[in-house]
């Protein structure tokens, strides 16, 4: 019912935000009369501050057109590798001129971003500041809402499988790089292979700020998924898609509840944000107000999961804590097999961890290279970047000057 509560809000919400839009127009467009008024940049502020608010956030565009490339800058084209019925494996191809002609061979990377509330554009700023020396790929994860029922319900172990197959599609020479959530069934899905000796297994894995042991530095996030019972987020998070969208009858954990417990982390962060972006319109701050439209144009566009595979990501990772205890099995090419990380000895494994992370805590990620105890010490690397939060670990200045260089480095030395 809430989900359907939630459409009906919508409804009232969309043309009082296309209203407060056009009020904002009005106040501020320079052919506009009103503009001129005494008070006109601070009720132009305030209609704008509410259009975003009430506005509905569609997935934004990934917005790579071109990329900087020994002194080039060449033209970047967005074309679906794979298609899946929950993810579209994504091809960042990078049209070299003939004089980048030894360019193609670059190290062939595929970003695994999470399906954990927020578009895979997210990692925008990740594929930027790799694309000029690398062949990259994303997984790009469907909103659950717009996938039939037809297609079947989409578990951990299914997330696994597509890893696994989009691993084996790029080939031996595929360097892995997975940012939060989907550590674990990167992980997972490197282990199985490793067990069955897979001959297409990646040259390396990057794994930053994710969950592969949440019992170390524990933090609100696991906190909420430990102390509420397994039946509590049945019961309380999961709904039925309504009928106006493709995926009508599907069960979901739904975007704005998901969107709602990001926010409710961190409220007053976001009540200063949106004071100082109303306070820069007023004050005629242009490029602060745009970084503001642009970085909520992001966080507020949201996905909804398919129930099952939150609901077993809530138990097999946060609650009975399956892999770093060695208890996690699944089915994986017709049979039931163990999660072993200690059976990964030919793939390179990379830790990063944000020191002032607030969503998955620092040792969390770094438990990866004690799980995989079998792999030779000369091939395990560890980082810890100071002063970064969780989104400094694969965004902004701290990614794009400290981080990324090292990852490079990183995937080159295994190569």
């Amino acid at each position: 019912m809430l989900y359907q509560v939630r459409e009906a809000q919508r409804a009232v919400l969309n043309p009082l935000s296309s209203w407060a839009e056009a009020m904002s127009q009005l106040y501020s467009n320079p052919y506009s009369p009103y503009a001129y008024t005494a008070f006109a940049p601070r009720v132009a502020a305030g209609f704008e501050l509410m259009h975003r608010l009430g506005k509905e956030y569609e997935k934004p565009g990934w917005d790579l057109k071109t990329t900087p490339i020994d002194g080039h800058e060449v033209s970047i084209v967005e074309r679906i590798e794979l298609s899946k019925p929950f993810c579209n494996l994504i091809k960042f191809e990078r049209m070299l001129p003939a004089a980048l002609e030894a360019r193609k061979a670059d190290p062939v990377v595929l970003v695994v971003a999470p399906l954990s509330g927020h578009h895979a554009t997210l990692l925008r700023d990740t594929v930027r500041a790799l694309l000029p020396d690398h062949n990259v790929f994303v997984t790009d994860w469907i909103d659950a809402r717009m996938v039939s029922v037809s297609q079947g319900p989409f578990h951990l172990h299914d997330y696994v499988a597509y890893v696994a197959q989009f691993i084996r599609h790029l080939g031996p020479d595929v360097h892995l790089i997975s940012v939060c959530q989907p550590t674990v069934p990167v992980m997972a899905a490197v282990s199985l292979m490793s067990t069955l000796d897979d001959p297409k297994l990646p040259r390396s894995m990057t794994m930053m700020g994710g969950p592969i042991d949440t019992r170390k530095s524990p933090t609100q996030v696991n906190n909420l998924a430990t102390e509420k019972s397994f039946t509590w987020f049945e019961r309380t998070v999961i709904y039925r898609v309504p009928g106006k969208y493709p995926g009508a009858g599907r069960a979901v954990y739904p975007g704005f509840l998901q969107h709602a417990g990001f926010v409710a982390m961190n409220p007053d962060r976001h009540a200063e944000s949106h004071w100082d972006f109303y306070m820069n319109l007023v004050r005629g701050g242009d490029e602060d107000a745009e970084s503001h439209r642009k970085f909520y144009d992001e966080y507020n566009a949201v996905l909804d999961l398919p129930a099952e595979y939150y609901l077993d990501t809530i138990k097999t990772v946060f609650q009975e804590h399956r892999l770093p205890l060695g208890t996690w099995e699944m089915p994986f090419e017709g049979r039931s097999m163990r999660v072993a990380p200690e059976d990964i000895r030919k793939v390179a494994l990379f830790s990063i961890e944000g020191e002032l992370d607030d969503i998955s805590g620092v040792g969390q990620t770094s438990a990866a290279l004690d799980l995989c105890r079998n792999l030779p010490k000369k091939m395990k690397r560890q980082m810890v970047a100071q002063g970064a939060g969780h989104y400094g670990i694969f965004a902004g200045r701290r990614w794009r000057e400290i981080i990324c260089p090292q990852i490079r480095a990183f995937i080159r030395e295994h190569a």
